[in-house]
């Protein structure tokens, strides 16, 4: 069933555009605009030429997904093959099917989305003809990743995203940026020359580099040996992008240091493409390798779950100046854990519960940071301390849809039914209770509830979060401070040591108005905090709510209606794991 029946060769001529579109955008970000173009000044036309490129990306990329066969999504679709290097017999070869297309339109749409936020608030930094270049050189090489059916291309895809991401983060990042634009760089780089080393073995012992080819083999080509060379060596590569325990160390200071938009498409999009590896290459391709490491993978997998969610509740409490950023990242690594386990389970419920939490996570991971970034923006600061302590009534009294945005934000990324985190983490739970044939059942029982375990700890740190940030910390009254009577500031000289009507020029009745801007640079005492409200801070701006409404309806959607996604995902998924029979 197709919505609109669309020609094959139109579908060819989408895709084709979807990922030669952005790099052509981001050579024309760099030239001069033409004179009637250029609006009030080159930097405002560099931003709008960005949003019209993604924006056009968009649309093709929902005429694709229009215009896709659902009945028959196991099916590669808008294919195009063409011979590039006959030598090698590498191939541009380019299609989708149920696994891929979801994660093509969430791409598309997330870029566009960073586009439409940066076009209003730029971030700082050098020139906005860059950063739109890099972004749309980012989005080609990340949708390249997702549409290209050739071992040697999906390698090209797959780095061509990292001097992108390396120099958003190094140029327009915030504290130590360069610091964590090498460490991003290095630990990507190495894994990609070891996962290269991975794809010659394989491409060369089976005679192409054709992923169709090699998933309807179903590794009957390769023997077990060549299998687990492969798998491991390809399968580093992959976890270092994903990233997997104990080799995540690079994502949590990335995170930090990005400005917002790179912070959304690093969560949002380049996470997915790791796990994308593991099932579009290693599941269908090397099965005997994969089985002989799939209680490993499931191992490190349940780890990341327990360890991402401890270092998000260190960093949540009291006291520990934890970066609200940096809590978001580590509970990425968390999250993604849970993709992994899917991925280990090698069953229908486990991968398809696995590309489900990948959708969920780009949807949910992406509004939070958009989310975090505002507040970072109108507070100054990110550090949870002083988001909790030195805010008054907090967002929910002084913005109150922001807090009600990143409320709703925290408890779908916690995984509460209704919404769309809630069903990926459980469909890999089930499929860790009967994992694949050949796979110890009492180990992944064990690993299940690890997992499980590990969604109670993502609740706790969550709603910690929520707790602190959108309603601020309880001010303790003034007789249990004893150093509460010395004025905390020189311009707070009045503030009264007891409980009683506040000393101040102004009229009895509860003050309408404070004298200070809404910055949290005002001055505080434990009593004048019970007498003057909190200044108001600027709510969700009519540009933010556009960027930001879509991930709240699809995060929505997502969890009501959960067969829209898995039914794409599903049959592709049986068709893979059966070596190319559907």
């Amino acid at each position: 069933m197709t919505v609109i029946d669309i020609s094959p060769s139109v579908m060819q001529f989408l895709l084709a555009f979807i990922v030669v579109g952005p790099l052509l955008g981001a050579v024309a970000a760099l030239l001069p605009a033409p004179p009637g173009l250029k609006g009030r000044n080159p930097d405002q036309a560099v931003l709008r030429h960005g949003v019209t490129v993604t924006g056009a990306v968009l649309i093709a990329a929902i005429v694709l997904a229009v215009g896709f066969d659902h009945d028959h999504p196991a099916t590669m679709q808008a294919t195009t093959d063409i011979s590039w290097i006959p030598a090698l017999d590498v191939r541009i070869h380019l299609g989708i099917d149920g696994i891929s297309l979801p994660l093509l339109v969430l791409t598309a749409l997330l870029t566009f989305l960073c586009a439409l936020y940066s076009y209003f608030k730029p971030p700082a930094g050098p020139s906005p003809k860059a950063f739109v270049a890099l972004v749309l050189v980012l989005e080609s090489g990340t949708l390249a990743t997702f549409a290209v059916l050739d071992l040697l291309l999906f390698f090209l895809a797959f780095e061509m995203v990292l001097i992108p991401m390396y120099f958003l983060i190094n140029r327009w990042g915030g504290d130590q940026r360069q610091a964590a634009a090498w460490k991003f760089i290095l630990y990507t780089l190495l894994g990609s020359v070891v996962m290269l080393l991975g794809l010659l073995l394989v491409g060369l012992k089976s005679g192409t580099f054709d992923m169709v080819a090699l998933a309807t083999d179903n590794g009957r080509g390769l023997t077990t040996s060549v299998q687990v060379i492969a798998v491991l060596a390809i399968g580093l590569g992959l976890a270092v992008k994903t990233p997997m325990w104990p080799l995540h160390s690079w994502l949590p200071d990335a995170h930090t240091a990005a400005p917002t938009v790179g912070s959304v498409l690093l969560a949002g999009v380049l996470l997915k493409m790791g796990t994308y590896g593991f099932v579009r290459i290693l599941l269908p391709v090397a099965p005997d390798g994969m089985r002989t490491f799939a209680p490993y993978l499931a191992a490190f997998a349940v780890v990341g779950i327990v360890y991402g969610s401890l270092a998000c509740l260190a960093l949540a409490r009291t006291g520990a100046k934890g970066d609200l950023k940096r809590l978001i990242a580590y509970s990425s690594v968390g999250h993604m854990g849970f993709v992994l386990l899917g991925i280990a389970t090698m069953t229908p419920t486990g991968v398809n519960g696995a590309l489900f939490a990948n959708i969920a996570h780009g949807l949910i991971t992406g509004l939070l940071f958009f989310l975090v970034g505002a507040v970072k923006d109108r507070y100054g600061t990110a550090d949870l301390d002083t988001l909790a302590g030195a805010t008054g009534a907090a967002l929910y009294g002084r913005a109150p849809r922001l807090g009600a945005l990143l409320a709703f934000a925290a408890v779908a990324s916690l995984g509460l039914p209704g919404l769309a985190g809630f069903w990926g983490e459980m469909l890999t739970l089930f499929g860790a209770y009967s994992p694949a044939e050949g796979l110890s059942r009492p180990a992944f029982r064990t690993f299940m509830a690890v997992g499980a375990f590990g969604t109670l700890l993502t609740a706790a740190y969550m709603l910690i979060v929520v707790r602190r940030v959108c309603m601020g910390e309880h001010a303790l009254p003034a007789r249990m401070t004893p150093d509460a009577a010395a004025p905390s500031a020189p311009d707070a000289p009045q503030a009264p040591a007891t409980p009683g009507p506040p000393q101040t020029p102004a009229t009895t009745p509860a003050p309408a108005a404070s004298s200070t801007p809404g910055t949290l640079q005002a001055p505080t005492t434990p009593g004048a905090s019970q007498a003057t409200p909190a200044p108001q801070l600027a709510d969700v701006q009519p540009y933010e709510a556009a960027a930001w409404t879509p991930l709240v309806a699809l995060t929505v959607l997502a969890g009501l209606w959960p067969a829209v996604l898995l039914g794409l995902t599903d049959p592709a998924v049986q068709k893979l794991l059966s070596g190319g029979k559907s």
